[in-house]
């Protein structure tokens, strides 16, 4: 099964100049930071987020995020991020795939401007029990 969304805990530190640093204990090198709380949490959205495409794309595998309780909270801050994986990823990229359908049905398809490629995958994750 693919998981979808991740959850690691980041630590939010506000600097002596304004700026709120973001870090995330269990991702080395996994950090980023803006001028706002709000900046600061979208940032640590897509950081996290992009440091686990980069870990999926590599086949690396990624740690189990640690307990709220054990992340040390001297000057920080420590929020749950998640990050939501869905579309992006190269599990996400698109396979060509070969079909076969009546003729009568493709020229009634195509006549009502119908979206082949969205509607197949519509009704696979219907059968999968994915919608």
């Amino acid at each position: 099964m693919i998981i979808k969304q991740y959850i690691y805990p980041a630590q939010f530190i506000e600097e002596e100049n304004g700026t709120i640093s973001v870090f995330f204990p269990d991702l080395d090198g996994c950090q980023t930071y803006d001028d706002t709380v709000e900046g600061a949490m979208l940032m640590a959205k897509n950081a996290l987020e992009g440091y686990i495409d980069v870990h999926i794309d590599m086949d690396k595998p990624l740690p189990e995020p640690s307990d709220l309780k054990k992340i040390s909270t001297d000057n920080a801050i420590v929020m749950l991020v998640v990050a939501d994986i869905r579309n992006m990823t190269k599990e996400n990229k698109p396979v060509k795939k070969t079909l076969t359908i009546p003729k009568w049905l493709d020229r009634e398809a195509t006549k009502a401007h119908l979206n082949f490629s969205g509607i197949l995958q519509e009704a696979l994750k219907e059968r999968l029990g994915i919608l």
